[in-house]
């Protein structure tokens, strides 16, 4: 049985996807680009966002860093709370404070911004801690993120378990040692998911507790 549990946020916790879309559109639109299909965007949920400026837009360094500047002026405004909590996660959460286990946020997404998202929508009372990426970017990858959480608060990889919805969840836990279940109500795919190494697939809220309770 986990003793502690790495949750991912974008995807795994909450659906944040419009509110990201949104301000990645409005970064883009800082260069003339424009998307027809905010969904398309739906792919830099996850990933640090200078890895997808460069994969999808070709980004320099220098850009990527004027995007991520224009990126958060629109999300500190409005996309932060463009956002909803998937279905059960609360009553999972819950559920597994009440049995004991220690819940830790593991996210890419700049840890302030992600204290502010967990208490708006009341989860961040069920969380020991809830560990970002560094607003100077130095701190991003996602495995950096869990090896800053794993020794600030001195958990035990061995009884640990991370969850995440994309393939770089599955890697950054790979390289602290620490098994992944991959949830497929997110934004990433079975194939992707798979193809990264994770241990177990869950395709719901309630296939994630059954995974969680073993």
């Amino acid at each position: 049985m986990y003793q502690t549990i790495f949750f991912d946020l974008d995807g795994t916790l909450t659906a944040s996807g419009p509110g990201i879309a949104r301000s990645v559109a409005y970064a883009l639109s800082k260069w003339n680009i424009k998307v027809e299909d905010y969904s398309e965007l739906y792919a830099f949920v996850g990933p640090p966002l200078a890895e997808s400026f460069v994969k999808y837009y070709g980004f320099t360094p220098e850009q990527c860093k004027k995007g991520i500047e224009y990126y958060r002026e629109y999300y500190v405004e409005k996309g932060m709370f463009e956002n909803t909590v998937y279905p059960g996660i609360g009553e999972l959460a819950a559920c597994l404070k009440d049995a004991g286990r220690k819940l830790v946020v593991a996210t890419s997404k700049p840890e302030q911004y992600a204290v502010q998202i967990m208490e708006h929508f009341g989860l961040a009372q069920y969380f020991d801690r809830i560990a970002g990426a560094s607003m100077d970017e130095n701190r991003v990858e996602k495995a950096d993120v869990l090896r800053y959480a794993i020794e600030a608060g001195g958990y035990d990889p061995s009884r640990a378990v991370m969850v995440g919805d994309r393939e770089n969840d599955v890697r950054g836990a790979r390289e602290n040692g620490l098994p992944c279940i991959g949830v497929l109500y997110g934004y990433g795919s079975r194939e992707e998911l798979v193809k990264a190494g994770a241990a177990q697939i869950a395709a719901t809220v309630e296939e994630l507790k059954k995974c969680l309770e073993r």
